[in-house]
């Protein structure tokens, strides 16, 4: 394999890895990019009609205007932005690429991925958290049926759909299902829809549900399913109904154990919060930096694009100190 040096590694190409790579070229430090998928993977893996909570300019990364037709942009919009950045900055990417191992070397890491192993003297892990959903370990969930992903509603059209999950990626699954002609259910372990669902779209799913379009069972679990059927325990009792398609809309984490194992400490609770320097990021591992939503361990609702995109300077500054 051919091995190459840089000053700079950054693992994950999704916004604030791309904002590392932004950072890092207007510094003049070499750097590469490495994304085991496509370019900004996380958001193409979003469904196809999501629109952001946040506005535009809230999404901008390195100083560059994301115009939107819209208040709140699209996912087309975004992939079309996070594209354009990267091309006319011509960063240096390389996709669908994995890394599969970073260990210190003499020559500060090394880093071995699916198609070469390189060199580098800094590290920034920028991999987000959608990579790993959580599971409903239930039987049944192995079965062809169950997704744990929501792309887009005309597969669904005229199926019985059922639903798990009360936020965002949940409710979206279940209205533009139903509005293609699905007969959809709803499995929710609360007492109500999230909090956090997007203030225009809650009262629409609310709606939806009071009046019977939607059904809802709340206070709720799915403990079972099979090719045609599935099991629901309720607060009257368990009970079961017909089913064509389960979407598991459970949340995701992010791969702390790849942290693990490059030596990066984490809380003793169940944030397991990496430790880092609150300042520069940097880890307790020397020369290895968080940014983005992977600071937060397994909060991964508390960091977004928006109050992410400081890590990339404030990581590069820090670097460009060490290598003057």
């Amino acid at each position: 394999m051919k091995k190459e040096q840089y000053n700079i590694i950054i693992i994950g190409g999704g916004p604030i890895g791309l904002a590392c790579g932004l950072e890092a070229k207007k510094a003049g430090l070499d750097y590469l990019v490495l994304e085991k998928g496509s370019l900004v993977n996380s958001l193409y893996n979003y469904p196809v009609n999501m629109t952001f909570f946040s506005t535009s300019e809230r999404l901008e990364i390195g100083g560059i205007p994301f115009v939107s037709n819209n208040a709140k942009p699209t996912r087309a919009e975004a992939l079309e932005y996070y594209r354009r950045a990267t091309i006319a900055h011509q960063l240096n990417v390389h996709l669908f690429e994995k890394v599969e191992t970073v260990t210190k070397s003499a020559d500060g890491f090394t880093i071995v991925t699916t198609k070469s192993s390189y060199t580098a003297y800094h590290i920034i892990i920028a991999t987000g958290f959608y990579d790993i959903p959580y599971l409903l370990n239930v039987p049944g969930e192995e079965l062809p049926k169950v997704t744990h992903y929501y792309k887009e509603p005309h597969f669904y059209a005229f199926q019985k759909v059922l639903v798990v999950g009360a936020n965002n990626s949940a409710v979206d699954a279940a209205l533009e299902t139903w509005r293609k002609g699905a007969e959809v259910t709803m499995v929710i372990r609360g007492k109500e829809i999230g909090e956090r669902v997007k203030y225009w779209v809650r009262p629409d799913i609310v709606n939806r549900i009071e009046e019977g379009s939607i059904k809802a069972y709340f206070n709720s679990e799915l403990i079972a399913i099979r090719e045609q059927e599935v099991d629901i325990q309720t607060p009257g009792g368990k009970i079961t109904i017909s089913n064509d398609w389960v979407i598991a809309m459970t949340g995701y984490q992010p791969n702390l154990d790849f942290l693990r194992k490059m030596g990066i400490q984490l809380s003793n609770d169940e944030v397991m919060k990496p430790v880092y320097n609150e300042e520069t990021y940097e880890t307790n591992v020397e020369n290895v930096f968080l940014a983005g939503v992977i600071c937060g361990g397994m909060n991964t609702h508390r960091l977004f694009i928006e109050n992410s995109r400081v890590h990339a300077e404030k990581i590069i500054a820090t670097i460009r100190k060490r290598t003057v």
